[in-house]
C-alpha cells in the first residue's frame, strides 16, 4: 500500500493517502523511508494507536513506532488528541507540499475538548490553531506554572484531569498538547520558549509509546510516563490501569517533578 500511495504521489495530480493500523508502518517502512528520502508528500493515516486498542494484544499493540516513525529524517508525526486538533492538523498536512507525514489515530472513542477561540488562559481551553506550530498551550495559570504537563493524543485528556485534580492540592499546572515534535522543532526559540519556558524544570510527559522521544524535553528532573515493554490482551480500561496511564499516575508524577527540581 505504501509503495502504491508513492506511485500515485509521484505520478501527479491526486494528492493520496492510505491507511491502517499503526503496528503495521512496520511493514511500510521502506516506503515510507523512500518517500522521506524522496521528499515527496505522500500521507499516511495509521489509527489503533497504543495499546488502548485492547484486546487484539501485543501482536497489534504499538510500542515503539511513535519514536521510530519520529526518527526517520524529513518526515512528519502528528498524534492529535481530539476531533478539532484531528482537522486542523489534517489541513495543515494538506497545505504542505514536501515530505511525507503520517497521523496516528485512536481506537477508542476520545471527548471533543470545550474550547475558547484564541489562547489559553486559566479558566478557558486554546483553539485548535496551534496544531499547525506542533505544540502549543491547551490550559494555563494565572501565574507562572508549578509544573507543565506535556501529552499527545488520547494521553491529553489525562494531563486536563490531571490539572484539576493537582489545583485542589494548590499546584498550579500547565497543560501543554504536542501532536507535531516536528512541527514545533520548526518554530523560532521565541516560540518554543513561550510554550516550554526552560526556568520550568518540573516537567511530566504523557505518550502511550516508547519514552525515547522524551527524556530530552522533560530533563532529568522530568518524569515521563510511557510504555517501553510489550503490552497485553485485555480491555483499554484494564490496560491503562496496569501500565499507569491514570490521572493518579500523572498527579504522582507530578508531584515526583515538582520535589525533584525543589
Amino acid at each position: 500500500m505504501g509503495a502504491i500511495l508513492n506511485g500515485i504521489t509521484l505520478h501527479g495530480p491526486t494528492r493520496p493517502y492510505g491507511g491502517t493500523f499503526l503496528i503495521f508502518s512496520d511493514y511500510m517502512r521502506p516506503p515510507v523511508r523512500l518517500a522521506a528520502l524522496m521528499n515527496i508528500p505522500t500521507l499516511f493515516v495509521w489509527t489503533h494507536d497504543s495499546i488502548a486498542l485492547g484486546e487484539d494484544g501485543p501482536t497489534h499493540q504499538p510500542i515503539e513506532q511513535l519514536a521510530t516513525l519520529r526518527a526517520i529524517p524529513n518526515f512528519t508525526l502528528v498524534r492529535p488528541a481530539d476531533a478539532n486538533e484531528t482537522a486542523t492538523a489534517w489541513l495543515e498536512l494538506l497545505t504542505r507540499h514536501t515530505g511525507p507525514a503520517g497521523i496516528a489515530l485512536s481506537r477508542q472513542n476520545l471527548p471533543v475538548f470545550a474550547r475558547g477561540e484564541g489562547d489559553a488562559t486559566a479558566t478557558e481551553l486554546a483553539s485548535a490553531a496551534g496544531v499547525a506550530k506542533g505544540a502549543y498551550i491547551l490550559a494555563d495559570t494565572d501565574d507562572t506554572p508549578d509544573v507543565i504537563l506535556i501529552a499527545t493524543g488520547s494521553e491529553v485528556q489525562l494531563a486536563l484531569a490531571a490539572r484539576d485534580q493537582l489545583a485542589t492540592d494548590g499546584i498550579a499546572a500547565r497543560v501543554v498538547s504536542a501532536p507535531s515534535l516536528e512541527w514545533f522543532a520548526e518554530q523560532d526559540d521565541t516560540y518554543r520558549e513561550h510554550v516550554l519556558p526552560s526556568t520550568i524544570k518540573a516537567r511530566v510527559s504523557i505518550e502511550a509509546g516508547s519514552a525515547l522521544s522524551w527524556h530530552a524535553i522533560v530533563g532529568d528532573a522530568g518524569r515521563v510516563i510511557g510504555i517501553d515493554h510489550f503490552g497485553a490482551s485485555a480491555s483499554a480500561g484494564e490496560l491503562q490501569r496496569r501500565f499507569g496511564f491514570t490521572v493518579d499516575a500523572v498527579v504522582a508524577a507530578a508531584h515526583e517533578t515538582i520535589e525533584a527540581t525543589a
